[in-house]
């Protein structure tokens, strides 16, 4: 009789310590509509700045899609839309005039899924492939997602500028 409540005992406590242990390793929540907070972001003191001014993010389990805004070269408002697949493999979203492929990487306590982007364009004849990678991360209880942009510009240097944007 000992022996079965032990058993009975074990199974219990091994029970609750994987429901406890579960939700420990749970994917960030990224979804919501987000605002950029100048004041919080860093773009590296230069002039050019390549950041949406808001976003409307939607993720599931398997996905995670970006509507963006940014402003327009006539001042109007430029939107655009990217699904990004969350397994790993690569997504392809148009971008510009040529098509951005990603692979989506979470790091290994979930809080943060960094996206690793290549694309491939011509310049004058010639093929060019621009790499950039955008690491997202919630902060401040969820309420401020922050997002680290790092690209190699033409020169070969690395640019790396961070993004806040603030939850509405």
């Amino acid at each position: 009789m000992k022996n079965k409540y032990s058993v009975l005992r074990n199974m219990l406590v091994s029970g609750l310590f994987l429901l406890a242990s579960s939700g420990l390793f749970a994917q960030a929540k990224f979804a919501g509509t987000w605002a950029l907070n100048e004041s919080k972001s860093d773009f590296g003191g230069g002039q050019f700045r390549f950041a949406a001014t808001s976003m409307v993010v939607t993720q599931d389990a398997a996905t995670l899609s970006v509507e963006s805004t940014m402003p327009g070269r006539d001042g109007g408002e430029m939107k655009t839309n990217a699904t990004y697949k969350l397994d790993g493999s690569v997504s392809e979203n148009p971008m510009f005039n040529s098509t951005r492929k990603t692979t989506a990487a979470w790091s290994a306590d979930k809080t943060s899924l960094t996206l690793s982007h290549v694309m491939t364009f011509d310049m004058n004849g010639e093929s060019r492939e621009m790499k950039s990678a955008d690491e997202w991360k919630l902060s401040d209880g969820g309420k401020v997602l922050m997002i680290t942009s790092t690209r190699t510009n033409p020169d070969g240097n690395e640019m790396k500028t961070t993004a806040a944007y603030d939850k509405k």
